[in-house]
């Protein structure tokens, strides 16, 4: 059971008990010991993927990369941890690793448990199309669209193409089934990923939208102590935003830019 298991059935059971909590490197512990730990996706292309090489890769896997080099003055001194996406918060709060980058969006409920960088990519859901006569977001009107149950790409899809019909899939091997056998005309998921997708299937196009606005950010400890830490990958975001390298590693690893 992990910690914050631990609190809340304490909690339920209004029981009170003394519960050490779990601590994560800071900075100079950080230093002191000459590594970098990361939680990263694995699976997330083009974000955390295995290459042919069998190595991790992707915009995330460079950004792990350039702050170990930005702390320890070494883009090898990282271990990259792979993370469910079930994982990355508790990985965080729990102390297994320094900092997450694995594909989190920052929102409310998100922000009381842990701390969140700047933005490091503006993504927010997409659509991509196989069928040839969907050639913008307009002839998707009265058609069908697949979506993954129970994701936030539900509700924006029905504020934004309130006309569409909505066909929940459990995956994205049933989501690809599905278009393939013309049971949907189109696929809804966060431009990211769709971004994968259609580096797997070139057959898919991507529509240039962005129906929702989610930032993508690191993942820090909350807590005085971890105030250094914070600054300094705050820093280091906004240095490279305004350098132009974290748009250039985006558009290399084929995610989509200046899309409405």
């Amino acid at each position: 059971m992990n910690y914050i298991s631990l609190i809340s059935l304490i909690i339920v059971a209004g029981l009170v008990i003394p519960v050490k909590p779990i601590f994560g490197a800071n900075l100079d512990e950080i230093i002191g010991r000459g590594s970098l730990t990361v939680g990263v996706k694995d699976n997330t292309r083009p974000l955390g993927f295995y290459g042919a090489d069998g190595q991790l890769q992707g915009l995330e896997i460079d950004l792990a990369k350039r702050l170990a080099e930005e702390l320890l003055g070494n883009a090898n001194a990282v271990t990259l941890q792979p993370l469910s996406n079930q994982e990355r918060l508790p990985a965080v709060i729990e102390g297994k690793v320094d900092l997450v980058i694995a594909r989190v969006s920052q929102n409310v409920s998100r922000s009381r448990l842990v701390e969140f960088s700047l933005a490091y990519y503006l993504d927010g859901t997409g659509i991509i199309v196989k069928n040839p006569a969907v050639r913008s977001i307009i002839d998707l009107s009265d058609r069908k669209i697949a979506v993954l149950n129970g994701s936030d790409t539900i509700a924006d899809l029905r504020s934004s193409l309130s006309r569409t019909r909505l066909i929940g899939v459990n995956s994205y091997e049933e989501a690809l089934a599905l278009l393939e056998a013309g049971g949907a005309d189109a696929f809804a998921a966060d431009n990211s990923l769709l971004a994968g997708w259609v580096q797997e299937h070139p057959g898919y196009r991507q529509f240039p939208v962005r129906l929702s606005a989610r930032l993508l950010c690191v993942v820090m400890p909350k807590g005085l102590q971890y105030v250094k830490l914070r600054d300094r990958v705050n820093q280091a975001i906004a240095r490279w935003q305004q350098s132009g390298w974290l748009r250039e590693r985006a558009i290399y690893w084929g995610l989509p830019l200046n899309i409405q």
